[in-house]
């Protein structure tokens, strides 16, 4: 089900999501969301999910793995925060979920309607463009928003000029 996204209404301001992986083409996602919603008097939101992992451990070990997981997950996004306000001058809003990456990205997407945008950066591996970006092309995830894909050669000096 695909909700109105408010983000051209007074009061509202359009969201440029990026999501925060462990992937090298992540961060020039960032880079391009970032710019976008700078020169666009928008928002970026980076969005990290956790993995579903094998937290059927005993109560307490469990509980540490989450808590270590979710450390991990505050600090990459951070940095990722950090170099985008350094090197743009934007400050993102960050989102921590765990589960399923398409459907806690959906979640997101859903749940704050001032999103209009999601940036994903093709990967350059032998494996393809990156699981997510994968998945847009075949039958995986679909997202009720349009999706930007960028490929996987250009630099942060040629984004800045196509933004």
């Amino acid at each position: 089900m695909v909700s109105t996204r408010l983000s051209r209404l007074e009061g509202h301001r359009r969201k440029f999501m990026a999501v925060i992986d462990n992937t090298p083409e992540c961060a020039r996602a960032v880079h391009y969301a970032g710019r976008r919603a700078k020169n666009t008097n928008g928002a970026l939101v980076l969005v990290y999910v956790i993995p579903e992992g094998d937290f059927q451990q005993w109560r307490g070990v469990e509980e540490i793995m989450r808590a270590e997981a979710r450390e991990e997950a505050e600090a990459i996004v951070s940095e990722a925060a950090a170099r985008v306000r350094e090197s743009i001058g934007v400050e993102a809003e960050i989102v921590i979920r765990e589960g399923s990456a398409a459907e806690q990205i959906n979640a997101v997407i859903e749940e704050d309607r001032d999103i209009a945008i999601l940036v994903l950066a093709a990967g350059s591996t032998k494996e393809g463009p990156g699981p997510l970006v994968s998945s847009i092309g075949g039958r995986g995830a679909a997202f009720p928003i349009p999706v930007t894909v960028l490929p996987d050669t250009l630099t942060n000096e040629e984004i800045d000029a196509l933004c």
